[in-house]
């Protein structure tokens, strides 16, 4: 098996996997949405009751939308991970009680009138782990609103929810295989002015396939021409893959984690097949 970068940025992904199948492709997808760990907040603390500000200004502890809905949206943003550095709460050498080690905690106090954006979520402790998306609106405070509020970030897992999925719109399809039939072309550029993806290109009094992997087997090409000019099928054992991350994590780590988490099951059935046969 061999992976061909297309694209490698710290939200996005795209490369090819060479002599595989779709049934890799597939775990492969699977294990990276359901399995690659990431931070997200689990637990949100809210202040009950009035709160006064400097100069004795009372505000009520309230906002336009229930707590259950605000907690929520504050479990969707993004929390910067490192996965070197902490461990699953229930991992954890603290027992789950929650430490340094498998927690951020996270700080917001604000009052109206005013939006809540991710940006006032302060963490305690480590600067580094401050919100790198600080523009996503939580919620809009009115005249004598405040918001006293104490979250607790942890890992997970997608599997347990969907807020700690470490990629978003993980996707594959077949590499194209495009032929031309050079002899039947009467070079008239129909098939290049019909593409929708630029795949193909006139050059040299010739058409020649210049951006296969951006071909989605739609087949304009093959049916503006003559039958048997050009000819486009999905090969099995090239697999375009592609995905994003909503930024906790960098695209990089993703795929690294995913294919760590795969190389590991597939060593523990290997020995647990060895097991059987001896």
């Amino acid at each position: 098996m061999k992976i061909d970068i297309l694209e490698m940025t710290p939200t996005r992904a795209k490369f090819v996997i060479s002599d595989t199948n779709p049934a890799f492709a597939n775990a492969l997808r699977r294990t990276i949405v359901a399995d690659v760990p990431k931070m997200a907040i689990d637990n949100v603390e809210f202040h009950l009751g009035p709160i006064m500000d400097e100069k004795n200004q009372t505000f009520e502890s309230v906002s336009p939308m229930f707590d259950e809905t605000v907690a929520h949206r504050l479990g969707l943003i993004p929390i910067p991970t490192d996965l070197s550095a902490f461990n699953l709460r229930a991992k954890c050498t603290c027992g789950g009680e929650g430490c340094p080690s498998c927690t951020i905690m996270y700080s917001l106090n604000k009052k109206g009138p005013c939006t809540v954006y991710s940006g006032d979520l302060e963490p305690i402790g480590d600067a580094k782990f401050r919100i790198k998306d600080d523009l996503i609106p939580v919620v809009k405070l009115a005249e004598d609103q405040a918001l006293l509020i104490y979250a607790t970030a942890e890992l997970g897992t997608g599997k347990q929810h969907a807020k700690w999925q470490g990629a978003l719109g993980t996707g594959y399809r077949y590499f194209a295989k495009i032929e031309i039939e050079h002899s039947k072309c009467d070079l008239g550029g129909s098939c290049v002015k019909v593409c929708p993806k630029g795949v193909l290109a006139k050059e040299d009094r010739k058409i020649v396939v210049k951006h296969p992997e951006r071909c989605n087997l739609c087949n304009s090409c093959v049916e503006v021409c003559d039958a048997g000019v050009i000819r486009v099928a999905g090969d099995p054992t090239k697999i375009l893959f592609k995905f994003e991350t909503d930024g906790a994590l960098q695209a990089k780590e993703v795929l690294v984690r995913g294919l760590k988490i795969l190389e590991e099951r597939f060593e523990n059935l290997r020995e647990q097949i060895s097991s059987l046969e001896e």
